[in-house]
């Protein structure tokens, strides 16, 4: 049996297809971007990545080598070999959780938050002067769904409860 939600229509228009495409497009061109950013300070896409990740976690949570894994899409073993390397280069430390010792904790050290800072500082300065472009293409998504799911809710007939 074949199921449609009401988000997605049955037929996909061509301007759905322009505008998952420009979408793509945006995003993949402000990652490009962000990579070169963080090489041009002499730091690897991941290893500017990994200290978004440390520095830009939700509150309350912590920076276990899980966690990161799990932010980076990385597998445990990956992300343990690039906090190696970070280690080495004195961009972050490790530390052992006070309640579970088997728990490694990592966190920044001063050099880390200044080279993050610098890259964070360029890529938000981006976002904030073209980011524009990224939300045209998602409105270009998402705003005909929000216009059709206007126009039906305004059309539609009152149920006997309602009348």
């Amino acid at each position: 049996m074949l199921r449609y939600t009401s988000a997605v229509p049955i037929k996909i228009a061509s301007t759905d297809y322009r505008a998952l495409a420009e979408l793509r497009y945006r995003i993949r061109l402000f990652l490009c971007e962000g990579d070169a950013a963080a090489r041009r300070l002499g730091l690897e896409p991941q290893q500017y990545l990994l200290l978004l990740a440390v520095r830009g976690l939700p509150e309350g949570a912590e920076a276990t080598i899980q966690t990161l894994a799990e932010r980076l899409a990385l597998k445990h073993n990956s992300t343990v070999e690039l906090i190696d390397r970070m280690e080495s280069r004195g961009y972050v430390q490790r530390s052992r959780n006070r309640d579970d010792r088997r728990c490694v904790l990592v966190s920044l050290l001063p050099r880390g938050k200044k080279l993050l800072e610098q890259v964070a500082r360029q890529r938000i300065t981006e976002l904030r002067a073209r980011g524009a472009a990224l939300v045209n293409a998602i409105d270009g998504l998402l705003g005909r769904e929000r216009r059709s799911r206007k126009r039906n809710l305004s059309v539609r007939p009152k149920s006997t409860e309602e009348a």
